[in-house]
């Protein structure tokens, strides 16, 4: 008798991937608050020496609440996106965009150091909401084009080109618009160029000998 037919496993679902990496981002803050925070935070001035703050500096929180807002704000993008059915390619995407919109702070070099998840989750509601808006159904259309409109708008709002950082009521830190901006720009970016990619690859599945022919 044979085996009934195996199920696809629940990681290879859309929205998974990206639930997965929200999870890793949320894990990370956490780990991150139990480090001292010029270890781990973005300095433009170390960029080219240590390199690996370009993924840390996501780690860093400057204060409790700070950290609690960036892990609400994560639970929002993980379910969006799952709920969405956001592609594996939108979390490779966000993936590759992580670092970049960090590296891209140096367009801003009177910021001396950076830290938080914000930027990175700005870069990933950017993807989530450009991968919905994609969606078969009118509805999906609707909602994501909305999100990211808002998103849009948000940035615009915050004016990040008026200087590094700034005080906002409500905030006991300081924060740091251009990396909202950074973080959205590199995000729609790489989704880009991901999609760039993989429409390439089919195309050159579907029709091998074209890969021979210039």
């Amino acid at each position: 008798m044979a085996p009934p037919p195996r199920r696809g496993s629940w990681a290879a679902r859309p929205g998974a991937a990206w639930v997965l990496l929200c999870a890793a981002l949320a894990l990370g803050a956490l780990a991150g608050a139990l480090l001292p925070a010029p270890v781990l935070d973005w300095r433009p001035a170390l960029a080219a020496t240590e390199p690996w703050r370009a993924w840390t500096a996501a780690f860093v929180h400057l204060s409790p609440r700070h950290l609690v807002a960036n892990l609400l704000g994560c639970a929002a993008v993980a379910a969006f996106g799952w709920m969405g059915g956001v592609p594996p390619r939108a979390a490779l995407a966000w993936l590759l965009a992580w670092p970049l919109g960090h590296a891209l702070l140096a367009l801003q070099p009177a910021l001396a150091f950076y830290g938080g998840l914000s930027g990175v989750l700005h870069g990933g509601a950017a993807i989530a909401a450009l991968c919905v808006a994609a969606g078969p159904t009118r509805r999906e259309r609707i909602v994501g084009a909305l999100v990211f409109a808002g998103l849009l708008a948000k940035l615009v709002n915050e004016k990040p080109w008026l200087g590094p950082v700034r005080q906002v009521p409500g905030w006991d830190i300081p924060i740091a618009p251009i990396a909202h901006a950074t973080g959205a720009a590199a995000a729609v970016a790489c989704l880009a160029a991901v999609a760039a990619v993989q429409a390439l690859h089919r195309r050159r599945r579907h029709h091998p000998r074209e890969a021979f022919h210039d």
